[in-house]
């Protein structure tokens, strides 16, 4: 695990700067390739080939080289199949198992690998750079083009050192995160700093640039019996464990909340440790959960309780390290829970993406709810709609008219819509971007049409939500600390079983993750199995009503970042009638706060980046 960073010239002191950007990511050694062409560097943080894993690694003849972010786990298995056709190793690693790969099957070499990944291979005779993400995007890829200057790296902030990087915001991309809570646009709120897309790759050569998608998510349901899933997901799963844990050269632990995705690695991890936090209130403390848990399993657990004080203080840190704005306030904890682990082991197990691929989240089960509803004719659903509409206050049974008079594509856009684009029209002061968050998920609707709704929900989940918000998190709050984080559900054999799933084993009317939880139970307690989603319950809500914090928040919200982008008289109602009990606006004035931390860290002039 590492982090890359490099550009299209060679400058050493540059490259070092850029390098110096991300040390946290890799504190154990640094590496660099430099020629006429190209400059690429990395940070390592050692895991695997102890002794002889140092980047950058080259091919037999030195014709080709690579600086490599990530963990492949079937690599030992390809490094025989590569011995047997004649390539030969002088290293212990899976970063040269890639090099060897692409040598012998070219660009498609990817679709060999089982892992997470982030790469840069340049083949020295042809001049040529090879890019790659990973299938779901657990591993972060930026790039940057303008003025003829090529830049890419693990993090954004490592552009920053070079002297000819244009730092500019995006503007485009703050209504929509202002709806989706995370920056959705494939452009960050960086001018010219792109994401390079999940399942994609991407060519450097003769000045341009090319992508291509080399992988697609997608649900294929088979006529199988509930014992053949569970079996199946049992089987499948626990091998993927078995391997996260296995393919290190150093120990590994898991982290562990109050819900399943995480109870059921923890329990089939073979470990000695696990990790929890919790927060100084007892409805947000996951601490007692977990450590019976672990005792059931016989491994120890290590916890820690974040005061309220210690949460806030930390705001400014997280979202330097997010690289861009992020309101999921889940964030912070998994920040603190990986400087826990990071002082006992170098790996942590997590729990990300089983509900996106099993059908996790509970507006799920939307669909079935509204299933007899939407049987009426659409006018007559749309009538329902309007009427509830016109109710000025909140009536039960209101929300479910105003959804069910909506298609599907009307009214999903992910697990977060936090401003509407009336209410984003009222707040901002720019509302030429104020573009209908649909523009992004529709087209992802119509490619995926033939499918039923809660599949489409998913796989726009898999698409957007799980690599915008649950992979950019786990990946930046764990090497903040210099912590690798493992997702063993996000395994490309995990998926395929998934994938095979018929939707009624995924999600019906006993609960969400059916099928899922049925194979959980042959390794935890039947209470664990079945307990509901709660992630990493922070209590903003209670926060924003406390006048500590209400005044630290109230201060951003009447300053100078703020008066240049929103109408600050809004913001200080929707604040004001939160702290009032009128309504409950703890999730737009997060958004609306995270924004303004971040905007701080990176964009005021009196603030040293």
């Amino acid at each position: 695990m590492c982090g890359i960073a490099g550009f299209n010239a060679n400058n050493t002191e540059i490259l070092s700067a850029m390098l110096k950007r991300i040390e946290h990511r890799g504190p154990d050694s640094e590496g660099r390739y430099l020629s006429d062409d190209v400059s690429l560097g990395m940070r390592r943080l050692s895991i695997i080939g102890l002794e002889d894993g140092n980047q950058p690694i080259f091919n037999e003849d030195k014709t080709i080289v690579i600086v490599f972010n990530g963990e492949i786990y079937n690599y030992a298995e390809l490094k025989e199949q590569l011995t047997e056709k004649g390539h030969i190793f002088t290293t212990h690693t899976d970063t040269e198992v890639l090099i060897h790969a692409y040598e012998e099957h070219g660009d498609d070499f990817v679709t060999y690998l089982r892992g997470m990944f982030s790469f840069a291979i340049y083949d020295i005779i042809k001049k040529r750079l090879l890019f790659a993400r990973d299938y779901f995007g657990i591993k972060p890829l930026y790039y940057y083009y303008r003025n003829g200057l090529f830049l890419f790296g693990s993090e954004i902030k490592s552009f920053l050192a070079h002297p000819d990087f244009v730092k500019e915001l995006n503007t485009k991309a703050l209504a929509h995160y202002l709806t989706f809570q995370y920056s959705v646009l494939d452009e960050t709120f960086f001018k010219s700093v792109y994401k390079l897309k999940p399942g994609h790759r991407l060519i450097y050569e003769d000045g341009k640039i090319t992508t291509n998608r080399y992988f697609e998510p997608d649900y294929k349901p088979e006529p199988l019996t509930l014992a053949q899933i569970t079996a199946d997901i049992d089987k499948t799963v626990s091998r993927s464990i078995q391997l996260h844990q296995q393919v290190s050269d150093v120990e590994v632990g898991s982290f562990l909340s109050g819900g399943i995705d995480s109870s059921y690695a923890a329990a089939c991890f073979k470990g000695k440790k696990t990790f929890t936090v919790g927060f100084d209130y007892e409805k947000y403390n996951e601490i007692p959960y977990a450590k019976e848990l672990s005792k059931a399993i016989g491994v120890k657990n290590h916890s820690e309780i974040i005061t309220t004080e210690e949460y806030w203080e930390h705001l400014p840190k997280v979202q330097y390290h997010m690289d861009e704005p992020l309101a999921d306030p889940s964030a912070v904890a998994l920040y603190f829970v990986s400087r826990i682990a990071s002082k006992y082991v170098k790996i942590a197990l997590s729990g990300e993406g089983a509900d996106e691929l099993f059908g996790g989240y509970n507006i799920y089960r939307e669909p079935i709810s509204l299933r007899l509803f939407n049987f009426l004719p659409k006018p007559i659903r749309r009538f329902f709609g309007k009427t509830a509409l016109l109710i000025p206050f909140n009536l039960k049974g209101k929300n479910f008219f105003i959804r069910g008079s909506k298609t599907l594509d009307e009214r999903y856009i992910g697990n977060a819509y936090i401003f509407n684009p009336k209410e984003r029209e009222k707040i901002l002061k720019n509302t030429q971007n104020n573009i209908p968050p649909e523009s992004i998920t529709r087209p992802y609707f119509k490619r995926y049409k033939n499918h039923d709704d809660i599949t489409k929900m998913q796989l726009l989940d898999i698409n957007l939500w799980m690599t915008g918000d649950i992979l950019l998190k786990a990946d930046k709050m764990s090497m903040a600390h210099s912590l690798e984080v493992r997702v063993p559900y996000l395994d490309k054999e995990v998926f395929r079983t998934a994938s095979k799933i018929p939707v009624n084993y995924r999600v019906n009317k006993k609960g969400t993750k059916y099928a899922f939880r049925q194979a959980a139970k042959a390794h935890l307690p039947d209470k664990s199995a079945m307990r509901k989603k709660l992630g990493f319950p922070v209590p903003i809500r209670i926060w924003l009503k406390d006048d500590k914090y209400f005044n630290i928040v109230k201060s951003y919200f009447t300053g100078h970042a703020s008066k240049k982008y929103f109408h600050t008289e809004v913001l200080l109602k929707l604040l004001y009638r939160h702290k009032q009990g009128k309504a409950d606006n703890s999730r737009k004035i997060w958004t609306i706060f995270m924004f303004l931390i971040w905007h701080e860290q990176y964009f005021d002039e009196n603030h040293e980046n």
